[in-house]
């Protein structure tokens, strides 16, 4: 069910307005804004949806109509009960968001580093609601390469080793001046707010190999697309390189920047989605 919320936010002056929806039981603060087809942007480990406001921004002017909800357990949004707090736990809660505010042809599901995973898992398993799917600097992967240049399991890589990478990641400028600022801002609290949830679900980054259901994904025709930065710390190219491979009609993008390169520069990111989606059709998920 749709909560409307006050008006004369930041947010609406750009064409973005905040509303509240309860999807299975948790009350999720979304971003809504828009018209022309519907595109659902997951966010990233640790953040939340008002982190990408100026890449959603750019899609509100590009002609899209963009919902982004604030995840279980992150931005305020209560945790997912313990019982379902798995990639599919959260895949199960998208699609519910998706039915929640209305939405009733097949979405766009744009998903960035964890939310590309949650993404993955949310158009196997709800196919009938996912018409495209975009994955922006996603986990899933398998592959690492460690310290001494060996090929091993992405499950092996230590989370301290994804810690260092996220810290080389945004000290460079420009990423030191724009996405330095909302990390701090959206991840910190996260972090002491939801504890549990946030060390939960970086072992869920850390463990999920999802190459076979990207394959399937590729089996059934969806329209996937995967965004990679070139200087990305945080998402090795191996573990990129094994979800572009998961099946031969998977389409992939390469752009200049690092793991965080859509809240760094959101024109750019503005042209990519545009056009990812003048690329092709999507998927009539419900015929």
């Amino acid at each position: 069910m749709e909560l409307p919320q006050r008006t004369g936010s930041r947010a609406e002056d750009s064409g973005l307005a905040w509303r509240t929806a309860s999807v299975d039981g948790i009350r999720s603060r979304y971003l809504v804004g828009g018209t022309g087809p519907s595109v659902v942007l997951l966010h990233g480990f640790g953040l939340a949806n008002r982190t990408y406001r100026a890449a959603l921004e750019e899609l509100v002017r590009r002609g899209v109509r963009v919902y982004a909800p604030t995840m279980p357990g992150f931005g305020g949004t209560a945790e997912l009960p313990s019982s379902k707090f798995t990639m599919r736990g959260y895949a199960a809660w998208v699609a519910a968001f998706i039915r929640s505010v209305g939405i009733t042809e097949p979405v766009t599901l744009i998903g960035h580093s964890f939310g590309g995973g949650v993404a993955i898992m949310t158009a196997h398993d709800s196919p009938i609601s996912v018409g495209r799917l975009v994955l922006v600097n996603s986990v899933g992967g398998s592959a690492w390469v460690n310290g001494r240049g060996a090929l091993v399991a992405m499950r092996k890589r230590p989370l301290w080793d994804w810690g260092l990478h996220l810290q080389a990641d945004v000290l460079p400028l420009p990423e030191l001046t724009r996405v330095l600022p909302v990390i701090l801002r959206d991840g910190v609290p996260a972090a002491l707010t939801h504890p549990r949830t946030f060390w939960r679900a970086a072992t869920l980054v850390r463990t999920q190999d999802l190459t076979a259901e990207l394959a399937e994904l590729g089996r059934r025709g969806l329209s996937v697309t995967i965004i990679w930065s070139n200087e990305d710390n945080v998402i090795p190219a191996a573990a990129t390189h094994t979800l572009r491979t998961a099946h031969e009609e998977i389409r992939t993008i390469t752009v200049d920047g690092r793991h965080c390169w859509l809240l760094a520069d959101p024109t750019r990111f503005g042209e990519v989605i545009s056009e990812v989606l003048a690329f092709a059709p999507a998927t009539d998920a419900a015929s």
